[in-house]
């Protein structure tokens, strides 16, 4: 696997648009020295089932690693944790507030 320079984290909300966050994945996975991390909120996983042609279990399959949304113990929630950086595709304003404000009740 890849050092925590090659990591790339990836979340997926439940806004409308996560064709973008599964294609995001697709082009990562295409690229073997790049070790992807993914988080699904719970949302994510019900609007996976409505816009996506793929399922849930599919799309996790993509990524390297998948983190439970709820596992702040997980390795991502760690300011030590390296990596290039995060996508958060589609991001809705929630999560988007909740990046911008530091709230930390989830991954």
């Amino acid at each position: 696997m890849a050092d925590g320079n090659r990591r790339v984290l990836v979340g997926v909300t439940g806004a409308s648009g996560v064709v973008y966050g599964i294609r995001a994945l697709e082009l990562l996975a295409a690229m073997p020295d790049v070790e992807t991390h993914l988080m699904l909120t719970a949302p994510a996983r019900t609007t996976i089932g409505i816009e996506a042609d793929r399922t849930v279990a599919e799309v996790e399959a993509l990524a390297d690693v998948v983190h439970p949304i709820r596992n702040i113990a997980a390795g991502p929630a760690s300011g030590s944790f390296r990596s290039m950086g995060m996508l958060v595709a589609p991001c809705s304003i929630r999560a988007l507030s909740a990046i911008a404000n530091s709230h930390s009740a989830d991954l």
